[in-house]
């Protein structure tokens, strides 16, 4: 009996152990999950706005035909429940020419009255765009770092950038740079830098009400789909809204694949964990054979003895998800206050591993866990209902 005891103490001790990884493992690949996709969408919000107004334009290209609200249908645009932005924007391919370098960039104008927030966020050396001096506005710029690092350029620095009219001919124009950003998505930083929208609208000889688009801003973004609908209802028919996953469908494509690799990690995880214990449960009743003869012999329901072993489980189920949580949010706490963990941000978008988890999302696990544990652990315990009082108590 001492050999059957060890050998049971450590098949529970590794059914124990197992519910305390796979909560462990389950609660890091929600974080994870929801951490990176949050921050990787966070990004595309943030610098391209939630959904895209423009002009209908067969032509693909990055400078469209200028475009211009009336104050009553901005109004109204800024009324539709759940939009909470809406700021302006127009872009102008240029190339600069400094330090014997060369580079073609994606010149986006913008305002004052446009939110500057996440790109503060972004700042790496300097300061956004001041617009409290128009004119002064006229020649800031803000760089990405991967551009000042291939130009050898610094905050501070000057340089031409040749904008390239319709008719051919080229238009230089002075800049000072006020701030560099950094992204870490490489098709922006390796693309755009920032400046004054009147700058956009001097080259392009527009008056001062015409921007190249609109970007609009949500505070749900689960409920982009139908908002894009809703913002579309009140545009005039010439007017595109395109919100930012049709814009960027590869990002958000990888994206959504991740799901399925967390959904896969949360089911392995739930099948080792309710397979060791149902392997600890029979061994249990297999060692307490006898006892359950006795029980039986003086009377006990096989409903009794089932709820014993069943209590049995539960703590070890309790015993199991206690160590777990502690594990996970510990490894959790770790990572979000030290970002110790680091990715390729080259193609991850992200230099360490973002977490995100709320408590609800964390109770609901552990409800989840413990339910389906104890409700697969009712399908072994019927076999006391099949054993023989008589042989029960002949067993050794």
């Amino acid at each position: 009996m001492d050999g059957k005891r060890t050998f049971s103490g450590l098949i529970v001790r590794v059914a124990v152990g197992a519910i305390a990884l796979g909560i462990a493992t389950m609660m890091l690949s929600i974080a994870v999950l929801k951490g990176f996709k949050g921050e990787v969408t966070a990004k595309q919000r943030g610098f391209f706005g939630d959904i895209t107004l423009s002009n209908y334009d067969l032509n693909e290209s990055y400078e469209p035909e200028p475009l211009s609200l009336t104050p009553s249908e901005i109004s109204e645009l800024r009324a539709v429940p759940g939009v909470t932005d809406v700021r302006y924007f127009a872009n102008k391919a240029g190339i600069i020419n400094v330090n014997n370098e060369v580079e073609g960039v994606l010149f986006k104008g913008i305002d004052s009255s446009y939110n500057q927030q996440y790109l503060a966020t972004t700042l790496i050396d300097g300061h956004p765009i001041d617009f409290a001096d128009s004119t002064k506005a006229m020649g800031q710029i803000m760089l990405s770092q991967y551009t000042a690092n291939r130009l050898q350029l610094a905050v501070g620095d000057d340089f031409i950038m040749y904008f390239i009219q319709p008719q051919g001919r080229p238009r230089p124009r002075k800049f000072q740079i006020a701030g560099i950003f950094h992204t870490g998505v490489e098709e922006l930083d390796n693309t755009y830098v920032i400046g004054a929208l009147s700058m956009v609208r001097r080259l392009n000889d527009w008056d001062a009400s015409a921007v190249g688009g609109y970007e609009v801003a949500i505070d749900d973004f689960s409920s982009l789909e139908e908002l894009t609908e809703r913002v579309a209802t009140v545009l005039p028919v010439s007017v595109d809204a395109i919100n930012v996953r049709d814009q960027l469908p590869q990002i958000f494509q990888w994206l959504d694949l991740l799901d399925v690799n967390t959904v896969i990690i949360l089911i392995l995880m739930v099948v080792v964990a309710v397979v060791n214990m149902v392997s600890a449960l029979l061994i249990m009743m297999l060692e307490r054979t006898s006892m359950i003869g006795i029980l039986k012999a003086l009377g006990y329901t096989d409903g009794g003895i089932r709820n014993v072993f069943l209590y049995q489980a539960a703590y070890l189920i309790g015993l199991g998800l206690f160590i777990g949580n502690l594990l996970g949010y510990g490894l959790y706490w770790f990572q979000r206050e030290t970002h110790f963990f680091k990715l390729d941000e080259t193609n991850y978008y992200v230099a360490y591993i973002p977490v995100d988890i709320t408590a609800l999302e964390v109770l609901l696990l552990n409800i989840g866990i413990a339910g389906v544990a104890l409700a697969v652990l009712l399908i072994p315990s019927y076999l006391i209902g099949r054993i023989s009082p008589i042989k029960a108590i002949q067993f050794q």
